[in-house]
């Protein structure tokens, strides 16, 4: 990868954005890219903890599996996103697998690196901090979800926060491009894909949303939040 597309990419993380160019250099010496095909392993759970990865481009899932062999996704991780961050809180092994979705070029820093890092940058302190207190914000959401929401309200409540996330407001619009398969919806909200597919279908024939494959434009803020509460 040419060096200037590399700081490109690193300047567009949130965590490092705003940092002086030889900082970035510092920071650029620092990090490893490798580009992963689809569905290839990025780390196993049981494994050492010692890697943090940025998404550049692609989507990565962070998994767990049961007991019983089946697969319950955690996150759906898009560009520009930390993961395997609890690496960076000295956790001694994995708990989860991350596994790319699409095609992926992903950026990793050993997690030492980053603290030595960190402390030469103390401003990143905090930017971390707000981080990850967002993504442990966004578990405590899913599981109030799945406590105290029905099924139909919990699709609602994810593709809506998925939205205001990664979607891009246009007028009284948002698009997400793109958008995510019904079977991976259904297992971040505890749904079948079959209820996934009838409540999303009943939005659209409502004129609601509009999707396809590669896209989710939600047209009514407004009546998806009439739903949730």
């Amino acid at each position: 990868m040419a060096e200037k597309s590399k700081l490109w990419y690193l300047e567009n993380f949130n965590l490092f954005n705003g940092l002086a160019n030889d900082k970035m250099m510092e920071l650029n010496r620092l990090v490893t890219d490798k580009e992963i095909s689809k569905n290839e392993p990025i780390y196993f759970a049981d494994e050492p903890s010692k890697t943090i990865y940025f998404l550049k481009t692609g989507r990565v899932k962070i998994t767990k599996y049961l007991a019983d062999g089946s697969e319950k996704i955690i996150a759906i991780i898009n560009p520009g996103e930390i993961f395997g961050e609890m690496a960076y809180l000295d956790e001694g092994q994995r708990t989860d697998y991350a596994l790319t979705v699409e095609p992926s070029l992903i950026c990793a820093i050993n997690k030492n690196d980053l603290a030595s890092f960190i402390v030469k940058n103390p401003e990143l302190n905090l930017k971390l901090t707000k981080i990850l207190g967002l993504k442990l914000k966004s578990f405590s959401e899913r599981i109030e979800d799945l406590i105290f929401k029905d099924a139909d309200q919990r699709i609602a409540s994810f593709i809506l926060r998925y939205a205001e996330k990664n979607g891009k407001k246009v007028g009284s619009q948002i698009f997400v491009k793109p958008f995510l398969k019904h079977q991976n919806i259904g297992e971040l909200t505890a749904c079948s894909r079959q209820t996934v597919n009838y409540f999303l279908a009943d939005l659209r024939n409502k004129g609601i949303i509009e999707f396809d494959r590669s896209r989710l434009v939600i047209n009514d803020v407004n009546e998806i939040k009439k739903i949730i509460s």
